[in-house]
């Protein structure tokens, strides 16, 4: 090969040596480039990623500190805070003495996944709450719930007690707790609160049907001073009358017993106690035999006080006065049955000696020269037929014959065969010692003007005279001079009832009442007194009204008088005076 050629040779490899270092050095320049880039791409993911936990982390640990100070919306799955401390208003008498009142206390609950070792809770706890149902709290402690009560409304000792036994997973809510400082004084009248300081029975539930319910359920009531509720009854004459009924229990030996004081011209309750009754801050001792009110819930056939009602029918008819005879020599036979006078006087009887006597065939005559239907229409007027309508909502319907027959209107005339409660027998008796005036008896003050203005005149004014004198009549010559007290002119009627067992009579059980009405010369005041199946000493369960219930009658009204501003009247030589007509 010539030189030339040679050397052609040898720029050609160098060309082609010079073109491939070029293109080698230009492919590391982009491999370096990508290697940037993509490290680049990595710290820009990585850097998100820490900002992402970042606020996320924040704002779990802001969600924490909201929870930690701020105020929950509820304190437990059971109640929200407000119920829980809901206010209920003060129950006052007239004179203003606390009858029902909310204190502060605590209850007791459990986080059961907090709690560690359930058995070792209760071992402790029931150093403290000796009664503890071991079963059942061993079992909230196990569930898987949050929240757990274990003992609503403890003393200020037990929570101390408790708190030093150091348990964790338990705690404590404040709640408002009911108090009754009188007991059982006024307890079938105030009534009683659940655990949860809702109105049960009485005048606490009557409060709540009034809207205090529903303002508690929007937390309107929440730890709110609320403006005391006063209620008619005299805490000083509820307390009288409440312990001449437990007194006459033991006394007669009786299964029940219940009085009443009613204000003749206003209806306002004074006083008015059952028995068997319980403690409302404790209801669950009494036991249902406790809570049943048998004033008002409670009906009977009031027996011979029902003649008050018929002979006040007959003269207010104007087919009867007080100069009308009635031959009561010989028995009634009707309907295969016989209606024949506890102690008959074998002769014609005038109107009050009917009254004085008791007699059953004198007062069925009278009913018989009414009617059937004139007799129903009177009792209907009087209310003794209907449902009473007042505040304590514990008020029992009364009984009565599908179809009055002459039979019915019969042995209706002397208390048999229409059932109905003390309380408005009492309402009814007021009318006739009144003026004539039907006035809904109330649990609340009421002045004389309101009492007016709710009234019905269902007797004429000279029908209720007559029943003034009749009752002043028989108080000092009949069944109720057991129920005199001396110096403010007693007057009632008698009432003893063979009470009904598997549909009949029993001889043996009676119910005996008492009608009264005082001062005689101006009405002021009607008291009723039962005693439900009262025993002589002889254990014959006979035991006469005017043994029984007329002296109830006596105890009331000689310690309660003076308290109700009743002044006695007496003549020059020491004697009560009688009333003239």
């Amino acid at each position: 090969m010539s030189f030339l050629s040679r050397i052609m040779v040898l720029k050609s490899r160098a060309h082609f040596s010079a073109g491939s270092r070029g293109c080698s050095s230009s492919g590391g320049a982009s491999f370096e480039g990508n290697r940037k880039r993509k490290s680049n791409q990595a710290k820009n993911r990585v850097g998100l990623l820490i900002a992402g936990f970042t606020v996320f982390y924040c704002v779990i640990g802001g969600r924490l500190v909201q929870y930690g100070v701020a105020q929950p919306l509820t304190t437990s799955s059971i109640l929200p805070a407000d119920r829980l401390m809901a206010s209920r208003p003060d129950l006052v008498d007239r004179n203003g003495e606390v009858l029902a009142t909310d204190i502060r206390t605590v209850s007791l609950f459990a986080e059961p996944h907090k709690i560690v070792d359930a058995d070792e809770v209760i071992e402790k706890l029931s150093t403290v709450l000796h009664d503890l149902d071991v079963k059942s709290t061993y079992s909230k402690l196990k569930s898987s719930s949050r929240f757990q009560w274990l003992r609503r409304q403890l003393t200020p000792k037990q929570q101390s007690q408790i708190l030093a036994l150091g348990i964790p997973g338990i705690g404590f809510r404040p709640e408002k707790r009911r108090f009754y400082p009188g007991g059982a004084t006024a307890a079938h009248v105030v009534g009683y609160v659940n655990i949860d300081n809702r109105g049960v029975a009485g005048m606490e539930r009557y409060v709540d049907s009034q809207g205090l319910a529903d303002l508690t359920a929007v937390g309107m009531t929440s730890n709110q001073p609320l403006e005391p509720v006063k209620l008619s009854i005299d805490l000083r004459v509820q307390a009288i009358v409440r312990e001449v009924v437990v007194e006459a229990i033991a006394k007669y030996r009786a299964i029940g017993a219940g009085a009443v004081v009613i204000d003749v011209h206003t209806g306002e309750i004074l006083g008015m106690a059952s028995a068997p009754d319980f403690d409302p801050n404790n209801p669950a001792v009494g036991g249902e035999e406790g809570w049943f009110n048998r004033m008002s819930n409670g009906t009977f056939e009031m027996g011979s006080t029902f003649k008050s009602f018929t002979i006040a029918m007959g003269l207010d008819s104007g087919k009867v006065n007080l100069q009308s005879t009635f031959d009561a020599r010989f028995p009634i036979r009707i309907g295969g049955f016989t209606i024949k006078d506890f102690h008959g006087k074998g002769r014609v009887l005038s109107v009050p000696e009917i009254f004085q006597y008791s007699s059953n065939i004198g007062t069925a005559k009278i009913a018989d020269t009414v009617g059937i239907d004139g007799h129903k229409e009177f009792l209907t007027r009087l209310g003794l037929l209907s449902k009473m309508k007042t505040e304590l909502p514990e008020v029992a319907q009364p009984s009565q014959p599908r179809t009055w027959k002459k039979i019915n209107s019969i042995t209706i005339s002397f208390g048999h065969g229409v059932s109905t409660t003390p309380l408005q027998t009492a309402v009814a008796g007021a009318a006739l010692v009144n003026g004539g005036k039907l006035i809904e008896p109330t649990f609340l003050p009421r002045t004389r003007e309101e009492a007016d203005k709710v009234a019905t005149q269902v007797l004429k004014p000279s029908t209720s005279k007559d029943m003034r004198f009749l009752f002043e009549w028989n108080g000092a010559n009949g069944s109720g001079r057991n129920a005199r007290v001396t110096g403010f002119n007693v007057g009632g009627k008698t009432g003893t009832a063979d009470k009904v067992v598997n549909g009949r009579y029993a001889h043996d059980k009676n119910f005996n009442a008492f009608l009264a009405a005082f001062p005689m010369d101006n009405p002021q005041y009607v008291v009723l007194s039962f005693a439900d199946e009262p025993k002589t000493d002889k254990g014959n369960g006979a035991a006469l009204s005017a043994t029984s219930a007329a002296p109830m009658v006596k105890e009331i009204i000689s310690r309660a008088a003076p308290i109700l501003g009743v002044k006695p009247k007496f003549g020059n030589d020491g004697s009560a005076l009688l009333v003239s007509y």
